[in-house]
Order: C-alpha cells, then sequence, then structure tokens
C-alpha cells in the first residue's frame, strides 16, 4: 500500500472507532432509560426492532446513491443524521421521541456500509481483506471502552451518553468534511454491453441473491450473520442462566471478546489473506464456527468458555472480511456501495429475527439450544459454499465484476 492509501485507512479506521464508540456508549443503557419513561420490557425490544427495520430499508438505498453521486456526500449525510439522532434520544423527554430517534438512527445511518465501500475503492484486489479488517479491529477497540464509559458517565444521568455520543459523530462530521478526499474512481464500462445497468431500485437490489457470482455469497452471509447473531444476542442470558455469571463477570468475559476481535481483525486476518486465497478461508472459517457454536452450546464451566470464544472469535472475524471482500469482487465497480449495503440489510435483518427466536429457545428448550441452532445454520452455510461458492471459477468471477 502506498502512503496515500494508509493516510486514508488511518482516517476510516478513527471514523469508525469513533462510531462505534458512540453507539457502544449508549446501546447497554436503552433499556434503563427507556424504562424511565415507563417502557415495559416489550417496548423496550421494540426499539432495537424498529432501529433494525429501518436500516433494513434504507442500507441499500444509501449504498445505491453513493454508487452514483460519491462517498464522501452520503457519508456527512450519514453521519448528520446519527449526530441527529443521538441529539433527539439525549433530549427526550417521552418515549415516542425515544422511537423517533432510533428510526431515524436506522434510517440515516449506513455509515459502516458507507467505510466498508471507501476501502473498497482505494484498495486492490490484493490488499482489500487486510484494509476491510481494520473495521473489525475498530468494532472491537470501541467495544470495549464504549460500554465501560457509558456506564460511568450513566452515573451522571441516563441522556449524558447519549449527549457525549452526539458529541463523537460532530468529531466525525467534521473530520470527514476536512480530511476525507472523495475515493469514488470513474465507474468502467462494463465488459458485457448487454447487460443492463442495474436500476436504482429495491426491486433491482432483492434479484442480486439471484445472480450467479453474487447471490450465493449473500447467502452465506445470511447464514453466518444469522448464526452469529444468534450467539452475540443471547451471550449473555446463556452465561447468566448456564454458568450463573453476573452483569460485572460477563462485562469482563465481553471485554475479552472485544480484545479477541481486535487481534484477530487487526493482525491475523492480514496475515491469513496473504497466505491463503480468500474462498478457501471462507469455507475452513465457516466449518470452524459451525463446530465451536456446537462446542459453545454445552461448555460446562468458565474456562471452557474462554477456551472455545478464541476459535470463535477468529472464524467469525476471517470469515466476515472474507465475504465482504469476495462480494466486492463479483459485482461491478459502479454497484460496490448497493451490494454492501445490501448485505448490510441482511445482517440487520438477523438482527430483527436471532434476538427473539434465541430467546424463546432459552427458555423453551434450554441453554444448549442457540449454540446448537447456530452451528446447524452454519452447516448449511457450508453445503452453500461447497456447491455454489467454490465452484465459482476465478474467469467466472471476473466476468461478473469488470472493473472490480
Amino acid at each position: 500500500m502506498d502512503h496515500q492509501v494508509k493516510r486514508q485507512l488511518g482516517l476510516i479506521f478513527g471514523f469508525v472507532f469513533v462510531d462505534l464508540l458512540g453507539y457502544s456508549l449508549i446501546l447497554p443503557l436503552l433499556p434503563y432509560y427507556a424504562e424511565t419513561f415507563g417502557a415495559t420490557m416489550t417496548l423496550v425490544g421494540l426499539l432495537g426492532t424498529s432501529n433494525a427495520l429501518a436500516q433494513l430499508v434504507a442500507a441499500p438505498v444509501i449504498g445505491r446513491l453513493s454508487d452514483r453521486y460519491g462517498r464522501r456526500p452520503l457519508l456527512i449525510f450519514s453521519i448528520a443524521g446519527t449526530v441527529l439522532s443521538f441529539l433527539i434520544l439525549g433530549l427526550a423527554r417521552t418515549l415516542p421521541i425515544l422511537f423517533l430517534s432510533r428510526v431515524l438512527d436506522g434510517l440515516l445511518g449506513g455509515n459502516i456500509a458507507l467505510a466498508r465501500a471507501t476501502i473498497t475503492d482505494i484498495t486492490d484486489e490484493k490488499s482489500r481483506s487486510r484494509g476491510l479488517g481494520i473495521i473489525g479491529a475498530a468494532f472491537g477497540l470501541g467495544f470495549i471502552i464504549g460500554p465501560a464509559m457509558g456506564g460511568f458517565l450513566s452515573r451522571f444521568g441516563y441522556n449524558v451518553p447519549a449527549l457525549v455520543a452526539a458529541g463523537l459523530s460532530l468529531i466525525n462530521l467534521v473530520a470527514v468534511v476536512l480530511w476525507l478526499p472523495e475515493t469514488l474512481r470513474s465507474k468502467p464500462e462494463r465488459s458485457d454491453p448487454g447487460q443492463p445497468r442495474a436500476a436504482f431500485s429495491l426491486h433491482a437490489l432483492r434479484e442480486a441473491l439471484s445472480r450467479p457470482c453474487m447471490g450465493p455469497l449473500l447467502r452465506v452471509f445470511l447464514f453466518y450473520s444469522l448464526a452469529f447473531t444468534l450467539f452475540q444476542s443471547n451471550f449473555a442470558l446463556f452465561t447468566k442462566e448456564r454458568l450463573g455469571l453476573d452483569a460485572q463477570a460477563t462485562s469482563f468475559v465481553l471485554t475479552y471478546v472485544g480484545l479477541l476481535s481486535v487481534l484477530v481483525q487487526g493482525i491475523a486476518i492480514g496475515k491469513l489473506t496473504d497466505r491463503f486465497r480468500e474462498r478457501p478461508l471462507i469455507l475452513v472459517s465457516a466449518a470452524i464456527l459451525a463446530v465451536s457454536l456446537l462446542l459453545w452450546a454445552f461448555v460446562p464451566n468458565v474456562t471452557s468458555l474462554l477456551v472455545i470464544l478464541a476459535p470463535i472469535a477468529l472464524a467469525a472475524g476471517v470469515l466476515n472480511v472474507a465475504l465482504t471482500s469476495q462480494l466486492t469482487k463479483s459485482v461491478y465497480r459502479d454497484e460496490v456501495g448497493g451490494t454492501l449495503g445490501l448485505s448490510a440489510s441482511l445482517q440487520t435483518l438477523a438482527q430483527i429475527v436471532a434476538p427473539g427466536l434465541g430467546g424463546a429457545m432459552l427458555q423453551a428448550l434450554g441453554t444448549w439450544s442457540v449454540g446448537f441452532l447456530g452451528g446447524l445454520i452454519m452447516l448449511g452455510a457450508l453445503v452453500v459454499i461447497r456447491r455454489r461458492v467454490l465452484t465459482v471459477s476465478e474467469s467466472d468471477m471476473v466476468s461478473c465484476s469488470a472493473g472490480a
């Protein structure tokens, strides 16, 4: 990588870190904040669902707009929306205003998908996985610091973390305006003149699932998102019910997970993608994740849990980055933003389905059920990888993604 690319990647790392720091400041406190307005547990859950549903609709649209008008203006628009939503959250005095802030954040906040598209613009195929890995590292670092910082600030009021998050987002907005240049290069001509340009519509995005190169990758991404979100969203409840951990002990375990994520996505992924091709990495990491989730379902003690979390973090980090990199290589350059927006929507769909499903299974079947289902889902992903992903040749990928 040349100096300019490294500088831009550093800016994007800082942007994603600050963005996730702001988000993780308020995420653990949102239920307590909502309860001060008389929200029931059902309404607290609907707060998260409303945000996810808004993202599901808006993320592909924001991505497509960035393909047409550039990454920088859409990033500015998206971050400004995040600032506004956090301000509304911090100044809210009624429950409907809380819902308004979360829906607004979902509709206008396509920050992470746009950051991935920006990295795709400035990296070549060889360095793309390493570049995308910095987003995972920023995620891990943000989730190490944010919850602890939010817990400290909440002593001054549950709205204070939201206002601090608005301030952090404002810093991001100023930084992007001042220092981040437009990265979307001129669009190349498509190699197949008979192939129509993708229409700017949600219908065209849905049709992407049926495309021969991109479709199987998106299906694997959906399987991965469902399995890993089942793990993430029900982890605290699992540790409480199965291992008897209190909130403080669980937070220490989550800090350990965040550290693993930083090590995997900040260091290990770059070394792995330098030595191995991405599609075999997808196969191996999916297999490791399937086995690890099945083992997680039956861990007998905290020591076993800490051991099994290492391969889960490694496999999930590698799989996420390798899939994202392959997605950007399976489409034309002027479709990258929309495609990453679609993958973000699939991830959001998993975030809508998995928490409620996992909670119901824990209550009805027992603590083993969530990890067992996650492992079965990843076994399904392995079938798709073997039959539909590994069978696509390099020449087929080139024909799918002229200029990518």
